[in-house]
C-alpha cells in the first residue's frame, strides 16, 4: 500500500506507529465481512433458498428491501448512543457477532424448516442481520477516519474489496462444482453457516485494531464544535436540521442518491437474462463468480483512484453503469435477440459484471468520500444521518422501479440508467475532499 507521510505527520504518534498493523486487520476484516455477505446474499442466495423450500413469492419480495433499508434507517436514531463510546471498535465488535447470530439461525432455518414458516423466520433473522450491519456501517468509518490518514484510506476500501472478491470467486466455483445449479437446501445451509463463521472472525480481527479513545461526554461539551453541528433536540430534529443547514453535506445525500443505477438493477438485469431464456451459465454460482471478478478486479483499481478524486470516481462509476444498462435494453429489443445458448449467457453475464464492476468503484469512491469530507464526531453524523436518508430514498427508488417493472424491466432498467446520468453530472459538482492534502 502506499504511504502518505505528509498527512501521517498530522496524526499522534500514537496513532502514526499502528497505521501499518491497523490498515491489514481492516483490510481482513473487511475482506472476511464481504465474503459473508456474499453467503447471505438477498439478490442471489435467499431467493435461491426460498425457491428451494418452498417459500411463498412474496416474502421473497422483503429481502433485499430489509436488508438494504434496515441497514440504514436506524443510523441516525443511534448516532446519539454511538458517540457516547470512547471506543468504536466494539460497536463494530458487537455487529459483527449480531450478523453471524442472524446467520446461524437462517443456516439452522435452512436445514430444518421449509415452506411458509421458513421463510418468516429467515425474514426475521435479515432484519436482525440488518441491525447488526447497521452498527458495523456507522462504527467502520469512524475506526478508519480515527486511525487511517488521508491519502491511504481508499486503498484501504480497495484492497479489501480485492481479498473479498477473490473469496467471492472461490466461492462461486465451489458452488458450480458441489451442486452447479441443482443445490439442496442442506447444501445452503452450510453455506450460510460458514457465513457465521466468518463473521465471528471478523469480530475477532476488529478487536485487535489499536484505536485511539475518543472524548468523553464531558470533553465533547467542552470541545469548540460549530453551532450548526450541536444536538437541537432529538435524533430526528438533528437530522433534518443537518440536511437542511449543511449545504455540502446535502449535496452529497443528493448525488448519492443519484447513483443507485449500479446497485439496484443487477437483479433486473437477471430477471431479464431468464425471460430471455438464458441457461445455467447464468446460474447462482455464475452471478456469484462474476461478481467476485468484479470486486477483485475493481477494488485494486479503484482504491488509488479514490484516494486522487472520489466524487469523480463516484460520478464515472454511475456513468458507465447507465450506459451498460442503456446496451443491455438496445440489445435486448433487437427483434429475434435470445439469451439462450453460450453467447446469449455470456452477454447477461458480461453485463452484470460490467454493472458490479462499476458497483465496486461507486462504494469505494462514496465510502472514502464520507470520510474524507469530516472529522471526530461530525463524521460520525455524517455517516449515519446519509445513511438513514439512504435508507428511505432506497425504499422510494426501490418502489418505484418495482412498479415499473410490473410493466417491463425494461423500464425499471431505463429509469434507473436516466437517475445514473444525472448522478453523473450532479457528482462532477461535488467538491474535492480526497486529494490527501
Amino acid at each position: 500500500m502506499k504511504r502518505n507521510p505528509e498527512a501521517e505527520k498530522k496524526l499522534p504518534e500514537e496513532v502514526r506507529r499502528n497505521v501499518p498493523s491497523n490498515g491489514l486487520k481492516q483490510i481482513f476484516a473487511t475482506a472476511l465481512q464481504s465474503a459473508g455477505d456474499q453467503t447471505v446474499n438477498a439478490s442471489t442466495v435467499l431467493p435461491w433458498l426460498f425457491s428451494v423450500l418452498g417459500v411463498p413469492p412474496a416474502l421473497t419480495g422483503l429481502l433485499v428491501p430489509i436488508r438494504e433499508s434496515g441497514s440504514m434507517l436506524p443510523q441516525a436514531a443511534l448516532t446519539p448512543r454511538v458517540v457516547r463510546v470512547r471506543y468504536r471498535k466494539w460497536i463494530f465488535v458487537v455487529g459483527s457477532l449480531i450478523q453471524a447470530a442472524a446467520a446461524a439461525i437462517m443456516a439452522g432455518t435452512a436445514a430444518l424448516a421449509s415452506g411458509l414458516t421458513a421463510g418468516i423466520i429467515i425474514v426475521l433473522a435479515m432484519a436482525v442481520f440488518a441491525y447488526g450491519r447497521c452498527l458495523t456501517s456507522i462504527a467502520s468509518k469512524d475506526v478508519q477516519g480515527r486511525t487511517i490518514p488521508k491519502g491511504e484510506r481508499g486503498q484501504i476500501n480497495g484492497l479489501a474489496t480485492t481479498a473479498a472478491g477473490l473469496v467471492a470467486i472461490t466461492i462461486g466455483v465451489a458452488i458450480r462444482l458441489i451442486g452447479g445449479d441443482n443445490l439442496t437446501a442442506g447444501q445452503i445451509a452450510w453455506l450460510l453457516a460458514l457465513g457465521a463463521v466468518l463473521w465471528v472472525f471478523v469480530a475477532w480481527i476488529y478487536a485487535g485494531i489499536r484505536e485511539p479513545a475518543g472524548e468523553s461526554e464531558a470533553e465533547q461539551s467542552k470541545s469548540a464544535e460549530p453551532e450548526s453541528d450541536k444536538p437541537k433536540g432529538n435524533w430526528f430534529t438533528d437530522t433534518v436540521a443537518l440536511l437542511r443547514e449543511d449545504a455540502r453535506f446535502r449535496q452529497f445525500v443528493s448525488v448519492r442518491s443519484l447513483l443507485l443505477v449500479s446497485s439496484l438493477s443487477p437483479p433486473f438485469i437477471v430477471t431479464l437474462s431468464i425471460q430471455h431464456g438464458a441457461g445455467s451459465l447464468a446460474g447462482l454460482g455464475g452471478y456469484i463468480i462474476a461478481s467476485g471478478l468484479a470486486s477483485l478486479l475493481g477494488g485494486r483499481m479503484f482504491g488509488r483512484f479514490a484516494d486522487r478524486s472520489s466524487n469523480r470516481l463516484m460520478s464515472v462509476g454511475a456513468g458507465v453503469a447507465s450506459a451498460v444498462v442503456i446496451a443491455v435494453v438496445l440489445a435486448t429489443i433487437i427483434p429475434g435477440f435470445s439469451g439462450a445458448g453460450p453467447a446469449g449467457e455470456l452477454f447477461f453475464i458480461a453485463a452484470y459484471f460490467a454493472i458490479t464492476l462499476m458497483h465496486t468503484g461507486v462504494r469505494v469512491g462514496r465510502k472514502t468520500y464520507v470520510v474524507d469530507m469530516a472529522e471526530g464526531d461530525l463524521r460520525t453524523k455524517y455517516v449515519a444521518v446519509s445513511n438513514s436518508a439512504m435508507g428511505v430514498i432506497l425504499l422510494i427508488v426501490g418502489g418505484i422501479s418495482s412498479l415499473l417493472a410490473l410493466i417491463h424491466v425494461i423500464w425499471a432498467l431505463l429509469f434507473l440508467a436516466a437517475m445514473g446520468l444525472v448522478g453523473v453530472v450532479a457528482g462532477a459538482r461535488l467538491p474535492d475532499v480526497s486529494s490527501g492534502k
